[in-house]
């Protein structure tokens, strides 16, 4: 923290406060186009397809977002291989450890009875649509949205990445904030506001993770594969599971 420039302050929680109200209004925009668009047909559950188109809009005005601001302010969100060396690296531990930890988790919600219940059948247009939305746009949407944009964002707003403790940066610590916000249920109107702790808390530490992937291998794409697969591997085992 000492390492934060006099005067960078200010800067850096203002980018910070945009950064949750464009998230935010970005979240409403990809349920907006999502509810213009009829796929009741090839979801009557509604267990994909909406969600898919939400997160498919939020993507593409990232990208765009992203292509403009790279260029306006010379910012590397590094949309590249990076350091391919240290990017498999933390691809190969993480994914290895989720293998673990998905299962364990399952097993302990078996014993406990609290496998989780679905309100749609798991057949094979639901299956390969929930997988599918996983591997495909949960990851480089939120990858784009909660890792790239404002962690390259913070260390220009701050002047340079604010090293905090060993590979953590202060900058990755306040995405990871914000992707823990994006997991709390809340609306000023009507009033709600409710949060689940452990989804929290699951977001805020892979969120971390993945954006300490993200800068130490200069690439997008490891944090995304990890995201990608570790729900892809959460849900898919949770299929299993209750099979």
């Amino acid at each position: 923290m000492k390492e934060l420039e006099r005067g960078r302050t200010l800067p850096g929680i203002t980018v910070f406060l945009l950064l949750f109200l464009a998230q935010r209004i970005l979240g409403e925009a990809g349920y907006f186009f999502a509810d213009m668009i009829p796929y009741q047909k090839i979801d009557p559950y509604n267990c994909f397809a909406r969600i898919s188109i939400h997160h498919a809009t939020q993507m593409l005005i990232g990208i765009i977002a992203i292509m403009i601001l790279s260029k306006l302010l010379k910012i590397d969100f590094y949309f590249r291989l990076g350091d391919i060396s240290k990017g498999m690296k933390y691809l190969t531990l993480f994914t290895a450890s989720f293998v673990i930890i998905s299962v364990a988790v399952h097993i302990f919600m078996a014993v406990c009875n609290q496998l989780p219940v679905y309100n749609f059948p798991l057949d094979k247009r639901n299956v390969l649509g929930t997988l599918g939305f996983q591997l495909f746009l949960s990851g480089p949407m939120e990858e784009i949205i909660y890792r790239a944009l404002p962690i390259s964002l913070l260390v220009y707003a701050f002047g340079k990445s604010v090293p905090v403790r060993g590979s953590i940066t202060l900058e990755v610590i306040l995405s990871s904030l914000l992707f823990a916000f994006a997991h709390i249920k809340w609306s000023l109107n009507p009033f709600v506001f409710e949060v689940n702790y452990f989804g929290v808390l699951y977001a805020f530490v892979l969120g971390t993770i993945q954006g300490v992937a993200y800068q130490k291998s200069k690439s997008i794409l490891y944090p995304v594969l990890m995201h990608s697969l570790s729900n892809v591997l959460m849900v898919g085992i949770g299929y299993l599971f209750a099979a």
